[in-house]
Protein backbone atom coordinates (compact mmCIF):
# COMPACT_ATOMS: atom_id res chain seq x y z
CA UNK A 1 0.00 0.00 0.00
CA UNK A 2 1.14 3.56 -0.77
CA UNK A 3 0.05 6.95 0.61
CA UNK A 4 -1.56 7.72 -2.74
CA UNK A 5 -4.14 4.98 -1.98
CA UNK A 6 -5.50 7.16 0.84
CA UNK A 7 -6.25 9.96 -1.68
CA UNK A 8 -3.98 12.28 0.29
CA UNK A 9 -2.96 15.70 -1.01
CA UNK A 10 -0.06 15.21 -3.43
CA UNK A 11 1.96 17.95 -1.72
CA UNK A 12 1.83 15.99 1.56
CA UNK A 13 2.95 12.83 -0.25
CA UNK A 14 5.90 14.77 -1.72
CA UNK A 15 6.90 16.12 1.72
CA UNK A 16 6.83 12.56 3.09
CA UNK A 17 8.90 11.35 0.12
CA UNK A 18 11.49 14.08 0.72
CA UNK A 19 11.77 12.83 4.32
CA UNK A 20 12.41 9.30 3.03
CA UNK A 21 8.89 8.04 3.86
CA UNK A 22 7.44 6.26 0.84
CA UNK A 23 5.01 3.72 2.28
CA UNK A 24 2.80 3.72 5.39
CA UNK A 25 3.59 1.74 8.54
CA UNK A 26 0.95 -0.73 9.84
CA UNK A 27 -0.52 1.81 12.31
CA UNK A 28 -0.73 4.41 9.52
CA UNK A 29 -2.37 1.92 7.17
CA UNK A 30 -5.07 1.20 9.73
CA UNK A 31 -5.61 4.74 11.02
CA UNK A 32 -5.35 7.30 8.21
CA UNK A 33 -8.59 6.60 6.35
CA UNK A 34 -10.63 6.04 9.52
CA UNK A 35 -9.42 9.28 11.13
CA UNK A 36 -9.82 11.18 7.86
CA UNK A 37 -13.47 10.06 7.78
CA UNK A 38 -14.11 11.43 11.27
CA UNK A 39 -14.36 8.31 13.46
CA UNK A 40 -13.17 8.18 17.08
CA UNK A 41 -10.16 5.87 17.50
CA UNK A 42 -8.38 4.09 20.35
CA UNK A 43 -5.00 3.04 18.99
CA UNK A 44 -2.40 0.91 20.73
CA UNK A 45 1.01 1.54 19.26
CA UNK A 46 4.56 1.78 20.57
CA UNK A 47 6.88 4.71 19.91
CA UNK A 48 8.73 4.12 16.66
CA UNK A 49 5.74 2.62 14.80
CA UNK A 50 4.89 5.88 13.02
CA UNK A 51 1.90 6.75 15.21
CA UNK A 52 2.53 10.53 15.11
CA UNK A 53 2.03 10.66 11.34
CA UNK A 54 -0.91 8.25 11.71
CA UNK A 55 -2.89 11.10 13.25
CA UNK A 56 -1.09 14.16 11.82
CA UNK A 57 -1.63 13.26 8.15
CA UNK A 58 -5.45 12.93 8.33
CA UNK A 59 -5.70 15.97 10.64
CA UNK A 60 -3.79 18.06 8.09
CA UNK A 61 -6.13 16.78 5.39
CA UNK A 62 -9.21 17.82 7.40
CA UNK A 63 -8.12 21.28 8.60
CA UNK A 64 -9.64 24.22 6.73
CA UNK A 65 -7.18 27.07 6.16
CA UNK A 66 -10.13 29.42 5.53
CA UNK A 67 -11.33 29.04 9.12
CA UNK A 68 -9.74 31.20 11.85
CA UNK A 69 -10.53 28.69 14.62
CA UNK A 70 -8.44 26.16 16.53
CA UNK A 71 -9.49 22.95 14.78
CA UNK A 72 -7.04 20.40 16.19
CA UNK A 73 -5.59 19.92 19.67
CA UNK A 74 -2.89 17.37 20.44
CA UNK A 75 -2.31 16.75 24.15
CA UNK A 76 0.93 15.11 25.21
CA UNK A 77 2.39 14.41 28.69
CA UNK A 78 5.92 15.78 28.19
CA UNK A 79 7.57 18.81 26.65
CA UNK A 80 9.97 16.59 24.71
CA UNK A 81 7.11 14.78 23.01
CA UNK A 82 5.35 18.10 22.28
CA UNK A 83 8.54 19.34 20.61
CA UNK A 84 8.89 16.15 18.60
CA UNK A 85 5.27 16.21 17.36
CA UNK A 86 5.69 19.90 16.48
CA UNK A 87 8.78 19.07 14.41
CA UNK A 88 6.77 16.48 12.43
CA UNK A 89 3.89 18.92 12.00
CA UNK A 90 6.24 21.67 10.78
CA UNK A 91 7.48 19.33 8.03
CA UNK A 92 3.89 18.78 6.85
CA UNK A 93 3.30 22.53 7.01
CA UNK A 94 5.45 22.81 3.87
CA UNK A 95 2.60 21.05 2.04
CA UNK A 96 -0.31 22.86 3.71
CA UNK A 97 0.36 26.18 5.41
CA UNK A 98 -1.66 25.76 8.59
CA UNK A 99 -0.71 27.78 11.67
CA UNK A 100 0.69 25.68 14.53
CA UNK A 101 1.24 26.66 18.15
CA UNK A 102 3.40 24.57 20.46
CA UNK A 103 2.45 25.30 24.08
CA UNK A 104 4.41 23.78 26.96
CA UNK A 105 6.03 24.82 30.23
CA UNK A 106 9.44 26.41 30.06
CA UNK A 107 8.53 28.36 26.93
CA UNK A 108 7.71 32.08 27.10
CA UNK A 109 3.95 32.28 27.72
CA UNK A 110 3.83 35.95 26.60
CA UNK A 111 5.19 34.93 23.19
CA UNK A 112 2.59 32.14 23.02
CA UNK A 113 -0.18 34.62 23.85
CA UNK A 114 1.02 36.99 21.11
CA UNK A 115 0.96 34.14 18.63
CA UNK A 116 -2.53 33.11 19.77
CA UNK A 117 -3.84 36.51 18.72
CA UNK A 118 -3.21 35.34 15.19
CA UNK A 119 -5.00 32.62 13.27
CA UNK A 120 -4.08 29.29 14.94
CA UNK A 121 -5.36 26.05 13.40
CA UNK A 122 -3.51 23.46 15.50
CA UNK A 123 -2.24 23.45 19.09
CA UNK A 124 0.26 20.89 20.40
CA UNK A 125 0.39 21.20 24.18
CA UNK A 126 1.11 19.74 27.58
CA UNK A 127 -1.93 19.78 29.92
CA UNK A 128 -0.60 22.27 32.48
CA UNK A 129 0.32 24.98 29.99
CA UNK A 130 -2.91 24.57 28.05
CA UNK A 131 -5.01 24.97 31.22
CA UNK A 132 -3.01 28.13 31.93
CA UNK A 133 -4.12 29.48 28.54
CA UNK A 134 -7.72 28.40 29.09
CA UNK A 135 -7.81 30.21 32.43
CA UNK A 136 -6.36 33.35 30.80
CA UNK A 137 -8.96 32.93 28.02
CA UNK A 138 -6.18 33.14 25.43
CA UNK A 139 -7.30 29.82 23.90
CA UNK A 140 -10.80 29.12 22.55
CA UNK A 141 -11.58 25.46 21.88
CA UNK A 142 -15.28 25.94 21.15
CA UNK A 143 -14.84 25.12 17.44
CA UNK A 144 -12.42 22.23 17.89
CA UNK A 145 -12.84 19.41 15.35
CA UNK A 146 -10.28 16.86 16.58
CA UNK A 147 -8.78 16.13 19.99
CA UNK A 148 -5.77 13.80 20.25
CA UNK A 149 -4.69 12.35 23.60
CA UNK A 150 -1.20 11.03 22.88
CA UNK A 151 0.69 8.65 25.20
CA UNK A 152 -2.52 8.27 27.23
CA UNK A 153 -0.98 5.67 29.55
CA UNK A 154 1.81 8.04 30.55
CA UNK A 155 -0.67 10.92 30.84
CA UNK A 156 -2.48 8.94 33.54
CA UNK A 157 0.70 7.59 35.13
CA UNK A 158 1.99 11.15 35.53
CA UNK A 159 -1.25 12.23 37.22
CA UNK A 160 -2.78 14.33 34.44
CA UNK A 161 -6.25 12.72 34.52
CA UNK A 162 -7.97 15.73 36.15
CA UNK A 163 -6.23 18.19 33.81
CA UNK A 164 -7.24 16.18 30.73
CA UNK A 165 -10.86 16.06 31.90
CA UNK A 166 -10.83 19.82 32.59
CA UNK A 167 -9.59 20.46 29.05
CA UNK A 168 -12.14 18.10 27.48
CA UNK A 169 -14.97 20.05 29.17
CA UNK A 170 -13.86 23.13 27.19
CA UNK A 171 -14.23 21.30 23.86
CA UNK A 172 -17.43 20.75 21.84
CA UNK A 173 -19.45 17.59 22.49
CA UNK A 174 -19.49 16.96 18.74
CA UNK A 175 -15.80 16.46 18.16
CA UNK A 176 -13.56 13.66 17.00
CA UNK A 177 -11.43 12.11 19.79
CA UNK A 178 -8.30 10.06 19.13
CA UNK A 179 -6.56 8.20 21.94
CA UNK A 180 -3.06 6.84 21.27
CA UNK A 181 -1.21 4.78 23.85
CA UNK A 182 1.67 2.30 24.08
CA UNK A 183 -0.48 0.20 26.40
CA UNK A 184 -4.28 0.13 26.63
CA UNK A 185 -5.02 -0.83 30.22
CA UNK A 186 -8.28 -0.48 32.16
CA UNK A 187 -7.48 3.09 33.22
CA UNK A 188 -6.90 4.20 29.62
CA UNK A 189 -10.08 2.43 28.47
CA UNK A 190 -12.10 4.05 31.24
CA UNK A 191 -10.91 7.54 30.26
CA UNK A 192 -11.36 6.87 26.56
CA UNK A 193 -14.87 5.41 26.65
CA UNK A 194 -16.06 8.19 28.97
CA UNK A 195 -15.41 10.82 26.32
CA UNK A 196 -15.57 8.96 23.00
CA UNK A 197 -18.41 7.96 20.69
CA UNK A 198 -18.32 4.35 19.45
CA UNK A 199 -14.53 4.36 19.13
CA UNK A 200 -12.82 1.93 16.80
CA UNK A 201 -10.01 -0.04 18.47
CA UNK A 202 -6.81 -0.42 16.49
CA UNK A 203 -3.69 -2.23 17.67
CA UNK A 204 -0.39 -2.98 16.03
CA UNK A 205 1.71 -5.85 17.33
CA UNK A 206 3.96 -5.07 20.24
CA UNK A 207 7.58 -4.55 19.36
CA UNK A 208 8.21 -8.27 18.88
CA UNK A 209 9.19 -7.66 15.25
CA UNK A 210 11.59 -4.91 16.31
CA UNK A 211 12.99 -7.07 19.10
CA UNK A 212 14.24 -9.58 16.55
CA UNK A 213 16.71 -6.90 15.41
CA UNK A 214 17.92 -6.25 18.95
CA UNK A 215 20.60 -8.30 20.67
CA UNK A 216 19.80 -8.41 24.39
CA UNK A 217 22.11 -9.21 27.28
CA UNK A 218 21.98 -9.06 31.08
CA UNK A 219 24.84 -8.27 33.44
CA UNK A 220 24.29 -9.69 36.92
CA UNK A 221 26.04 -7.41 39.40
CA UNK A 222 25.53 -5.63 42.73
CA UNK A 223 24.53 -2.04 43.45
CA UNK A 224 28.04 -1.44 44.78
CA UNK A 225 29.70 -2.70 41.56
CA UNK A 226 27.11 -1.52 39.03
CA UNK A 227 28.90 1.69 38.07
CA UNK A 228 32.19 -0.12 37.39
CA UNK A 229 30.34 -2.84 35.47
CA UNK A 230 28.64 -0.25 33.26
CA UNK A 231 31.91 1.54 32.48
CA UNK A 232 33.62 -1.77 31.68
CA UNK A 233 30.81 -2.61 29.22
CA UNK A 234 30.93 0.87 27.63
CA UNK A 235 34.71 0.58 27.16
CA UNK A 236 34.25 -2.81 25.47
CA UNK A 237 31.32 -1.75 23.26
CA UNK A 238 32.39 1.81 22.41
CA UNK A 239 28.99 2.69 20.89
CA UNK A 240 28.65 5.66 18.58
CA UNK A 241 25.42 6.86 20.21
CA UNK A 242 23.69 5.37 23.27
CA UNK A 243 20.98 6.08 25.84
CA UNK A 244 21.54 5.03 29.46
CA UNK A 245 18.33 4.74 31.50
CA UNK A 246 18.12 5.39 35.25
CA UNK A 247 14.99 5.12 37.35
CA UNK A 248 15.16 8.51 39.13
CA UNK A 249 16.50 12.03 38.62
CA UNK A 250 18.90 11.58 41.56
CA UNK A 251 20.28 8.39 39.99
CA UNK A 252 20.75 10.25 36.68
CA UNK A 253 22.61 13.10 38.45
CA UNK A 254 24.89 10.70 40.34
CA UNK A 255 25.75 8.59 37.30
CA UNK A 256 26.33 11.61 35.04
CA UNK A 257 28.74 13.13 37.57
CA UNK A 258 30.63 9.84 37.95
CA UNK A 259 30.86 9.21 34.19
CA UNK A 260 31.89 12.79 33.51
CA UNK A 261 34.70 12.51 36.06
CA UNK A 262 35.90 9.36 34.24
CA UNK A 263 36.08 11.27 30.95
CA UNK A 264 32.98 10.00 29.13
CA UNK A 265 31.22 12.28 26.63
CA UNK A 266 27.88 12.26 28.41
CA UNK A 267 25.00 14.54 29.35
CA UNK A 268 21.95 14.11 31.59
CA UNK A 269 18.30 14.65 30.72
CA UNK A 270 15.47 14.90 33.24
CA UNK A 271 12.57 17.20 34.13
CA UNK A 272 14.56 19.44 36.53
CA UNK A 273 16.75 20.71 33.70
CA UNK A 274 15.62 24.00 32.14
CA UNK A 275 13.61 23.50 28.98
CA UNK A 276 15.90 25.68 26.86
CA UNK A 277 18.87 23.56 27.95
CA UNK A 278 16.98 20.31 27.31
CA UNK A 279 16.30 21.42 23.74
CA UNK A 280 19.99 22.19 23.21
CA UNK A 281 20.93 18.79 24.69
CA UNK A 282 18.57 16.95 22.35
CA UNK A 283 19.84 18.87 19.33
CA UNK A 284 23.45 18.02 20.22
CA UNK A 285 22.58 14.37 20.80
CA UNK A 286 20.72 14.11 17.47
CA UNK A 287 23.72 15.69 15.74
CA UNK A 288 26.03 13.08 17.26
CA UNK A 289 27.99 15.60 19.36
CA UNK A 290 27.11 13.67 22.54
CA UNK A 291 27.90 9.96 22.85
CA UNK A 292 25.88 9.06 25.96
CA UNK A 293 22.50 10.45 26.98
CA UNK A 294 21.71 9.56 30.61
CA UNK A 295 17.96 9.89 31.12
CA UNK A 296 14.87 9.06 33.12
CA UNK A 297 11.91 7.33 31.45
CA UNK A 298 9.71 10.41 31.72
CA UNK A 299 12.26 12.74 30.12
CA UNK A 300 12.93 10.33 27.28
CA UNK A 301 9.29 9.30 26.70
CA UNK A 302 8.40 9.59 23.04
CA UNK A 303 11.91 10.41 21.84
CA UNK A 304 12.52 8.85 18.45
CA UNK A 305 16.15 9.46 17.54
CA UNK A 306 17.73 7.73 14.57
CA UNK A 307 21.24 6.42 15.04
CA UNK A 308 20.90 5.10 18.61
CA UNK A 309 22.73 1.77 18.35
CA UNK A 310 22.89 0.87 22.06
CA UNK A 311 20.50 1.08 25.02
CA UNK A 312 21.86 0.49 28.52
CA UNK A 313 19.39 -0.12 31.35
CA UNK A 314 21.53 0.97 34.29
CA UNK A 315 18.45 0.58 36.47
CA UNK A 316 15.89 -2.09 35.67
CA UNK A 317 12.55 -0.50 34.61
CA UNK A 318 9.45 -0.82 36.80
CA UNK A 319 7.79 -3.39 34.54
CA UNK A 320 8.18 -5.47 31.39
CA UNK A 321 6.26 -2.96 29.21
CA UNK A 322 8.69 -0.19 30.13
CA UNK A 323 11.61 -2.46 29.24
CA UNK A 324 10.19 -3.09 25.77
CA UNK A 325 9.51 0.61 25.36
CA UNK A 326 13.06 1.54 26.37
CA UNK A 327 14.89 -0.93 24.15
CA UNK A 328 12.56 -0.19 21.23
CA UNK A 329 14.56 3.00 20.70
CA UNK A 330 17.25 0.97 18.97
CA UNK A 331 16.97 -1.57 16.15
CA UNK A 332 14.81 0.80 14.11
CA UNK A 333 13.99 0.53 10.42
CA UNK A 334 15.60 -2.89 10.05
CA UNK A 335 18.89 -1.79 11.64
CA UNK A 336 20.61 -3.94 14.26
CA UNK A 337 20.53 -2.78 17.88
CA UNK A 338 22.01 -3.84 21.19
CA UNK A 339 20.73 -3.53 24.73
CA UNK A 340 22.28 -4.41 28.08
CA UNK A 341 20.40 -4.63 31.37
CA UNK A 342 22.21 -4.39 34.73
CA UNK A 343 20.52 -6.32 37.55
CA UNK A 344 21.13 -6.95 41.22
CA UNK A 345 19.54 -9.75 43.29
CA UNK A 346 16.55 -7.56 44.21
CA UNK A 347 15.74 -7.11 40.48
CA UNK A 348 15.33 -10.82 39.67
CA UNK A 349 11.54 -10.85 39.97
CA UNK A 350 11.10 -8.04 37.43
CA UNK A 351 13.70 -9.69 35.19
CA UNK A 352 11.63 -12.90 35.26
CA UNK A 353 8.54 -10.89 34.24
CA UNK A 354 10.46 -9.33 31.35
CA UNK A 355 11.73 -12.69 30.10
CA UNK A 356 8.23 -14.14 30.34
CA UNK A 357 6.70 -11.27 28.36
CA UNK A 358 9.26 -11.39 25.54
CA UNK A 359 9.36 -15.21 25.68
CA UNK A 360 13.15 -15.25 25.85
CA UNK A 361 15.79 -16.21 28.38
CA UNK A 362 18.10 -13.22 27.99
CA UNK A 363 21.74 -14.12 27.50
CA UNK A 364 24.02 -13.34 30.46
CA UNK A 365 27.13 -11.25 29.84
CA UNK A 366 30.18 -11.86 32.00
CA UNK A 367 31.95 -8.70 33.15
CA UNK A 368 35.17 -8.95 35.16
CA UNK A 369 35.80 -5.92 37.34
Amino acid sequence: MNFIDFKINEKIINVLKNSGITSPTPIQEQCIDIIKNGADVIAEAQTGTGKTLAFLIPIFENISIESNNVQALILTPTRELAIQITEEAMKLKKAKDINILSAYGGKDIAAQIRKLKGNIHMIIATPGRLIDHLQRKTVDLSNLKTLVIDEADQMLLMGFKNEVETIIKDTPVKRQTLCFSATIDQQVKKLAYKYMKDPLSIAVKKESVTLTNISQQVVETTDRNKQDALCKVLDQDRPYMAIIFCRTKVRVDTLEEAMHSRGYNCVKLHSDILQSKRERIMKSFRNGDIQYLIATDVAARGLDISGVSHIYNYDIPENAESYIHRIGRTGRAGEKGYTCLFVAKKDMEILADIEKMIDLKIERREVNI
